[in-house]
């Protein structure tokens, strides 16, 4: 145990990318433990990856890709403001709900921010909000990415071995929860600060029930995408990989309706779904062999042991992996901290009476939330990046979003029957 610790600090201060962390340590482990294990080493990297859970993954990211480069969202975002732009600071509100569309085709919080840097932030300021706080609003839109279809979810599944659909719909409260935290959050901001609602002429924006109709009629195509995604996999018609593949198909169509999809961009568009879905999937396969020295060396049990040991208060002992999880959060990408943690939290999670299910979603939520969580948290430096925004100004706006969603996920590790309603509605 001690030389995998060792090997882990060296290779994170060496710099080495995250799937060579994982599986550096995991070999050096294996070699400590018993260097004959070596010869399975092979076995569990692609054992990490043979589920066909896993395969849904390359299918969100490619449809994403699709909307993203064929303008599909930006009819997303038309319709959303036109149905509550007239709201006074409605493009705040109108960006919580354009997020919570957008991680519900994509599943990825970089990919949410990135976007809505792109497409709000422009329009956000004529309205009045300053560059700080829109980009703190984008970057912590970006927790908003656990709505389903969620990558961290179709992962943690695989590692827990629960049903994906379960995971999905116990997702939607939380979800909702933290969009009404955001969203009063943008209220008081709009309340002591001169919030105008302005059309594109710079006239005071009026809704308009005609413009509204038509925006909804020319957005079916988009909505069809995140409704098969989402109503599909959650309702059991369509297993998630079915899912993410008939979205594909329905962006594609989306952009060709539109005719705002370049089809000589196709092949850029799969190269580089494909390049970010290796990504992913290295770092399961990386992190499948330190799970699997850490559990030939028993480490899963002898945490749940140490840590059960010092209280038989289930309160304190969540908090504490609470504590833990937010730390893990900012200091490495979540596919990792997932990887690495859950096999070791799962069974203390079990052990204290927590639902799998239940204990997902906060796993999931609270590694999500630590990627806006100063000074590491690695959402404030995508969007800074994309946005040109100081980091040093994000990092003061970012405060009120990152409480309440750490005051949210916290008050939901407590409160299961809040987080398991949907699925206890649906019969799970």
């Amino acid at each position: 145990m001690v030389i995998a610790l060792i090997a882990f600090v060296v290779c994170l201060l060496l710099g080495m990318p995250i799937p060579f962390v994982l599986g550096s340590t995991g070999i050096a482990h294996i070699i400590n433990i018993d260097p004959n294990l070596l010869s399975v080493v092979p076995q569990r990297i692609f054992a990490g990856i043979n589920s066909s859970s896993l395969s849904a993954i390359p299918f969100f990211i490619i449809a994403g890709e699709l909307m993203g480069e064929s303008g599909v969202s930006n009819r997303l975002l038309q319709l959303v403001r036109d149905l509550i732009g007239w709201v006074k600071g409605g493009l705040g509100y109108a960006t919580l709900i354009i997020a919570g569309i957008l991680s519900s085709v994509l599943g990825s919080p970089n990919a949410v921010s990135s976007i809505l840097c792109k497409t709000m932030i422009p329009d956000m300021k004529k309205d009045g909000y300053n560059e700080e706080f829109t980009g703190a609003l984008i970057a912590a839109s970006g927790v908003l990415a656990i709505i389903p279809p969620s990558s961290a979810l179709v992962i943690y599944s695989v590692i827990a071995s629960t049903s994906i659909q379960k995971m999905y719909s116990s997702a939607i409260v939380p979800s909702l929860i933290i969009m009404v935290g955001y969203g009063l959050v943008v209220y008081f901001y709009v309340r002591k600060n001169d919030i105008k609602t302005i059309d594109e002429t710079g006239e005071p924006y009026r809704f308009d029930v005609k413009k509204a109709g038509k925006s909804f009629v020319s957005a079916i195509p988009a909505l069809l995408v995140p409704t098969i995604m989402v109503g599909g996999s959650m309702s059991g018609v369509f297993t998630p990989t079915e899912a993410g593949a008939i979205s594909c198909v329905a962006a594609l169509l989306a952009g060709l309706i539109y005719r705002t999809l370049d089809l000589k961009k196709v092949p850029q568009m799969l190269g580089s779904a494909a390049a970010s879905s290796a990504v992913i999937l290295f770092i399961i396969a990386m992190g499948n062999i330190l799970g699997y020295s850490m559990a030939v060396d028993k480490i899963p049990q002898l945490m749940s042991g140490a840590i059960l040991g010092l209280t038989a208060s289930k309160e304190i002992i969540i908090l504490l992996m609470l504590l833990v999880l937010i730390v893990v959060g900012c200091l490495m990408e979540s596919t990792a901290g997932i990887m690495i943690f859950a096999p070791v939290m799962i069974p203390i999670a079990t052990a204290i009476g927590m639902d799998p299910i239940h204990f997902g979603i906060v796993f999931t939520l609270m590694m999500t939330v630590a990627l806006i969580t100063p000074p590491v948290g690695m959402l404030l430096f995508v969007t800074s990046n994309v946005g040109n925004i100081p980091i040093g100004k994000l990092f003061k706006r970012i405060l009120p979003f990152a409480l309440v969603a750490l005051a949210i996920t916290m008050s939901l590790a407590y409160l299961e029957d809040l987080v398991m309603f949907v699925p206890r509605l649906m019969g799970y």
